[in-house]
């Protein structure tokens, strides 16, 4: 799902929020870093679509609603991924272009979280050695 900027930037501030917000608050918030400050109901409005998309909840407070993110930035964006991912009929070359595009850093990493999930071990052999999989 692609997310406009300001649905980006909204979603940007409820991640990185501990508690759910006030539209008047992540208002305050986006208007912080702009030169041009966004109404309270262009933000409601948005925050609203958010909401019918699945990716905010509400909850009543008073004669507003508090916001927060539905999932974790992790989840949202492995999210996207999977989808992705799916929509392909052949997913090892897609699988193959991704293992292509990321960093080596990257690379380790989702190996040795593969390597976790099937319950073996990654040993990487010295200054820039190969990785390998142990039973």
């Amino acid at each position: 799902m692609n997310l406009g900027s300001l649905e980006r930037a909204i979603m940007d501030v409820l991640w990185g929020c501990k508690q759910p917000l006030l539209v008047r608050q992540v208002q305050d918030m986006l208007n912080r870093d702009e030169e041009r400050n966004l109404a309270y109901t262009t933000v409601q409005t948005v925050a609203e679509r958010l909401v019918r998309k699945g990716l905010l909840e509400r909850a009543p407070a008073r004669n507003a609603f508090r916001y927060t993110a539905s999932r974790s930035r992790d989840e949202h964006v492995a999210g996207l991924m999977l989808a992705a991912l799916e929509g392909s009929p052949d997913r090892a070359p897609v699988l193959s272009r991704f293992a292509e595009g990321v960093t080596p850093d990257d690379a380790l990493r989702l190996l040795h979280e593969l390597a976790r999930r099937t319950g073996e071990r990654v040993h990487v052999s010295g200054t820039g050695g190969l990785p390998s999989v142990l039973p």
